[in-house]
């Protein structure tokens, strides 16, 4: 089989499936065969479940023999990042503090894609507990990055950035509390969306901080991104929507004043700018709060959240959770009440704003990092690169975002983009990126794959 068949998107494959030029079984082969020659050094998979994938092909094989396809998900390989549950599998988070038996019954969303056809193909590499950073004092590696295997692939969601990029998989299920899909898709290279609060359920989803996630989506393509979100419960539009007369505010002080993008990613947002007013839209200035004031509202909430959910295990076990997640989850011992409802009620205020925002704009286009990925074995440099981000206020104020690729560096590491949108608007958000998507071109491919 074709090594072209792992960058077939997901209505590709529908059509291949259902035009018989292969079945979901071979294809499925196909990508298991490329996991066990990729994964070894690429670390995206905690734990396959061939027989569980094989399973639900032959499945999926037989229902578009008799003509049957459940729909466009059908037979598609899709990985879940390890802080969902999988029936049959544990749900270990990454973590030596999760070491218990397998899940009894799907998260709500794998259910959904299960419904649907998908083959679920096995768990994906998280930062542990979906904190942190890569750590290499766990049970289970860390994910790296397919366009190099010495960078940084993202996170948390970084199994998924990485698999997916690498064609492991069409699509793979994330989560997002604080740009934790969103970063590895700008990392990778990738569409990351993080859908409107509360658009996708996160029933069987171990959280986090309560208030903050997000369950979303990475997959090669602005049109996968939409089939994989709705196949779970999203809503949106069609993305035949012209963008012609809408108008784009480009929040340009998230990374000329605020914080400084490298100029590579600068120059690449200019030309997503460009390329968007090439396509009919309108792209005008427009001024949010700060980018610090949006950090530390997420900051506050996320660690006094996240510490009472590990108080327990902080103090009885601290040196069973890896050195980075200590020091994520510990601040949040020192964060008083006071601390938490004064972030709730500036969380009030920002949130108003972006709203006034977009009473005059369709779309938000702004910065997603502010540089490409840094090296994977270098604590100190990924300890400050991570900050540098404009992911903070739409985890902030829960409006969905949607990062991918804006171009490749000089080194050949991904440079990346973020759109934000209206709440429940994600059919806009997405025509707008399927916009930039088309004026880029052909999507790379990291060289591992070349």
């Amino acid at each position: 089989m074709s090594e072209d068949h792992a960058w077939l998107g997901i209505g590709q494959l529908a059509s291949a499936f259902r035009e018989g030029r292969f079945t979901p079984t071979e294809h499925l082969e196909h990508r298991l065969a490329r996991i066990d020659s990729i994964d070894p050094q690429l670390c995206a998979f905690i734990r396959l479940d061939r027989e569980g994938a094989r399973r639900a092909a032959r499945e999926a094989g037989a229902r578009f023999a008799a003509g049957k396809p459940r729909g466009p998900l059908d037979g598609v390989p899709i990985g879940i990042k390890d802080v969902i549950d999988v029936a049959g599998l544990p749900t270990n988070c990454h973590s030596r503090l999760m070491p218990g038996g397998p899940a009894t019954k799907d998260a709500a969303v794998v259910a959904a894609l299960r419904a649907g056809g998908a083959v679920i193909v096995g768990k994906l590499a998280t930062h542990e507990f979906a904190i942190g950073g890569p750590s290499f004092d766990l049970p289970y590696p860390p994910a790296r990055n397919p366009w190099n295997f010495d960078h940084h692939p993202g996170g948390s969601s970084s199994g998924a950035g990485a698999a997916v990029a690498a064609g492991l998989v069409s699509g793979a299920v994330g989560t997002d509390t604080a740009g934790s899909v969103r970063n590895p898709a700008g990392a990778c290279g990738v569409v990351g969306l993080k859908p409107t609060l509360g658009a996708l359920s996160r029933a069987g989803v171990f959280p986090l901080a309560w208030s903050l996630d997000h369950v979303g989506v990475l997959t090669r393509s602005v049109a996968d991104a939409r089939l994989l979100h709705c196949a779970m419960g999203g809503h949106a539009t069609a993305l035949h929507r012209a963008i012609k007369g809408l108008r784009i505010g480009f929040v340009r002080h998230f990374h000329n004043r605020d914080m400084i993008a490298e100029p590579e990613t600068a120059a690449a947002l200019d030309r997503v700018a460009s390329a968007l007013e090439a396509a009919g839209a309108q792209v005008v200035p427009v001024e949010l709060p700060p980018l610090d004031l949006f950090a530390t509202i997420n900051r506050v909430i996320l660690q006094a959240e996240g510490f009472a959910l590990h108080a327990a295990n902080l103090r009885a076990r601290p040196m069973d959770f890896a050195a980075t997640t200590r020091a994520a989850l510990l601040p949040g011992a020192f964060t008083t009440a006071e601390d938490y409802l004064t972030a709730q009620r500036r969380r009030s205020e920002v949130f108003a704003a972006v709203e006034a925002v977009f009473a005059a704009v369709d779309v938000l286009l702004c910065a997603n990092s502010m540089e490409p990925s840094c090296r994977i074995d270098d604590p100190a440099e990924i300890a400050r690169s991570y900050m540098l981000n404009a992911r903070a206020p739409f985890s902030v104020t829960g409006h969905p975002a949607l990062a991918m690729m804006a171009g490749l560096s000089a080194m050949g590491l991904p440079l990346s983009v973020q759109f934000a949108g209206r709440l429940r608007d994600e059919g806009t958000l997405l025509s707008v990126a399927a916009a930039w998507e088309s004026a880029m071109g052909p999507l790379p491919r990291p060289p591992i794959t070349r």
